[in-house]
């Protein structure tokens, strides 16, 4: 089978423009023969704390689905990303694997990361969606790295789909972060696909943004978070050996590679009793435990939620 991930440079928070570069990419590597293709988490939006990303949510059977299902259909292929997607009363991060026949599978991100937490909630599916193909694992960005995400998929999968929106640290040195702490998360992210694949012992498709971060930092009025986001776009097969990669330099485009949707190693590489599966800096740990609990009053009881019920999204 052949499969493709595609690498985007999305603009934040830019819905219109961030759907007509998917289809783009994601036809592109469908005409390439690719019988797979997934895209990237937040393939609508990108990521970052921004006004605009309170008007980047979606209906759940809205525009972004029916592109996917309008692909499936007529290249004959399967298509798999995420968005912010409404449902409900709430937002989920939500990851939806489309058939060509119109069937389609849902996985809702598990927990939301730092400032994600003011545009959507936690969903509480376990991430296994039973396909036509086999059962596919979905993981999508941080969930890559905590242990219950290979916990819970461990002898359950026969591959594992996702993508991450994984944004690096502002160009203005923050005080207490040292300077080489963008390079600690880059090698982390580089390492995750690999980890996991070896964990599980199956294929992992990961797809990435490329692009540039221009948002807002919570908390902090006036602060311009000018940073990017980390591409490392990758196939890998259960053995941690790396298929197919884009780096971050690379922007924009897909990878594809030939596997079998089925075949399996012994996992190599142990589920860490913690956690996080890796070592995360502290000040990482420090961001990500204030954003959250900033994001999640954000989302309910300050702005988010009454916003979109005057807009009718929720």
């Amino acid at each position: 089978m052949k499969v493709a991930a595609v690498q985007m440079e999305a603009e934040l928070a830019n819905v219109n423009a961030n759907l007509e570069m998917a289809e783009r990419l994601a036809e592109s590597a469908l005409r390439d023969g690719a019988e797979m293709v997934i895209i990237p988490e937040f393939f609508t939006t990108a990521m970052g704390f921004h006004p605009n990303m309170l008007d980047s949510v979606r209906k759940i059977d809205g525009k972004p689905m029916q592109m996917m299902k309008k692909l499936a259909t007529k290249h004959n292929g399967i298509i798999g990303g995420s968005f912010i997607a409404s449902r409900g009363k709430d937002a989920y991060n939500t990851f939806i694997l489309v058939f060509p026949d119109g069937k389609m599978f849902f996985h809702d991100k598990d927990q939301p990361t730092m400032w994600e937490n003011c545009y959507y909630i936690a969903g509480d599916d376990d991430g296994v969606l039973k396909t036509p193909l086999g059962n596919i694992g979905v993981a999508l960005c941080w969930e890559l790295v905590r242990s219950r995400t290979p916990t819970r998929q461990l002898n359950r999968v026969d591959m594992v789909v996702g993508g991450s929106c994984w944004w690096t640290l502002p160009e203005a040195q923050v005080p207490g972060f040292p300077l080489n702490l963008d390079d600690q998360v880059v090698k982390i992210l580089v390492e995750t696909p690999r980890k996991l694949a070896r964990m599980l012992g199956v294929h992992v498709i990961h797809s990435s943004h490329a692009g540039e971060l221009d948002g807002k930092m919570p908390l902090i009025p006036g602060f311009q978070y000018k940073s990017h986001y980390c591409g490392e776009t990758q196939i890998v097969d259960g053995s941690g050996k790396i298929l197919e990669r884009m780096k971050q330099e690379e922007g924009e485009g897909f990878i594809t590679a030939d596997i079998d949707p089925k075949q399996k190693w012994d996992p190599s590489e142990p589920i860490p009793n913690r956690f996080w599966i890796p070592h995360l800096p502290l000040q990482i740990r420090f961001i990500w435990f204030y954003q959250n609990l900033y994001g999640k009053r954000f989302y309910y009881p300050k702005i988010a939620k009454r916003y979109w019920k005057r807009k009718g999204l929720v």
